[in-house]
C-alpha cells in the first residue's frame, strides 16, 4: 500500500499537530472514536460537502498510510464509498501522530473551487 491518504485540517488542528505532535481531531473524530481520512479523489468532493462555509483556514495533510499500519481501516460510508479511517492500533483510538504527515499544504478558496498543489 502506497497511495497516500489526507487530512482536511482546521488551522487549529494543524497547530496542536505540530505543537504537540499528535491530535485527536476535531470533535466529529472524537464523537466517532477515528481520524476522518480521504483518498485523494475524495478529498474535493469532501471539501465541498463539509467545507465550503468553514470560517477557518484549513490545511490538505498528505499522510503515509504505511506508517499507519493496522490501524488504518477502509470503510464503506454512504453504500459505495470506501474511505479511509485511522482508528490505531486494535481500535484503541490513538492520536494521529505528526510523523506520519509527509506534507501539509494551506488550501485555498476561490470562485467556489478549493486548490493546493497537492490536489491541482
Amino acid at each position: 500500500m502506497s497511495d497516500f491518504v489526507y487530512r482536511i485540517s482546521v488551522a487549529k488542528e494543524w497547530e496542536e499537530l505540530q505543537r504537540n505532535g499528535s491530535t485527536f481531531g476535531r470533535e466529529l473524530d472524537k464523537s466517532s472514536r477515528f481520524i476522518h481520512l480521504s483518498k485523494l479523489h475524495q478529498v474535493r468532493s469532501t471539501l465541498d460537502r463539509f467545507f465550503l462555509n468553514s470560517k477557518d483556514e484549513l490545511y490538505l495533510l498528505q499522510i503515509d498510510p504505511n506508517k499507519l499500519g493496522d490501524g488504518l481501516v477502509y470503510e464503506v460510508v454512504d453504500g459505495s464509498n470506501s474511505f479511509p479511517h485511522f482508528y490505531g492500533p486494535s481500535r484503541s483510538f490513538i492520536p494521529l501522530p505528526l510523523d506520519m504527515v509527509t506534507k501539509a499544504e494551506k488550501l485555498s478558496l476561490s470562485n467556489g473551487r478549493f486548490s493546493c498543489s497537492l490536489l491541482d
